[in-house]
């Protein structure tokens, strides 16, 4: 389930990347950017347009990763680099969305709550977008994440190289 997950997560991310790089707001505008950067971002910045076609396609990559965790082709994947992938990916994600030092879960909830202050010029903006973060983003990589860390925790449970649902369906 969780490297199923994992391929969806990445696939619905990578085709609202590949959406913004085509053109398409695609939420842009509710990417917890400093204003800075949020406003390249809208102005469609060749540097931003560039990192959303990359973005797009380290998705693609993800589908791949998170597929070979479960599908016989993934055999011939080096089992312990799937293994630094999906851990690597699912602890980064987990973290992203709690964010003790950002956006996230728990630096959203400081903002919004008065503790920390928002940017000077900027408060009703970061308000709107921690929102958008509490509700969209820091669920969606917590979900992401967890799919990566089941993923591989699956397939750090395998014996013999084989991915647990290809053992499970062997045993049955």
């Amino acid at each position: 389930m969780g490297a199923y997950g994992a391929a969806v997560c990445a696939a619905v991310y990578g085709s609202m990347k590949l959406a913004q790089a085509l053109g398409a707001n695609a939420l842009a505008d509710k990417d917890p950017l400093p204003p800075h950067l949020r406003e390249q971002l809208l102005a469609r910045d060749p540097l931003f347009v560039a990192s959303h076609w990359l973005l797009a396609g380290a998705a693609v990559v993800g589908v791949i990763v998170a597929l070979a965790t479960v599908r016989p082709w993934g055999a011939r994947v080096p089992r312990r680099l799937l293994l630094l992938i999906t851990w690597t990916l699912g602890v980064f994600m987990i973290v992203r969305s709690i964010g003790v030092l950002g956006f996230g879960f728990v630096g959203d909830v400081l903002l919004l709550t008065g503790v920390r202050p928002p940017p000077v010029g900027h408060a009703s903006l970061a308000r709107d977008l921690a929102r958008w973060d509490l509700l969209l983003w820091s669920p969606f990589f917590l979900l992401w994440g967890v799919c990566w860390a089941t993923a591989g925790w699956r397939l750090g449970r395998a014996s013999g190289g084989v991915p647990a649902e290809r053992c499970e369906s062997s045993t049955r």
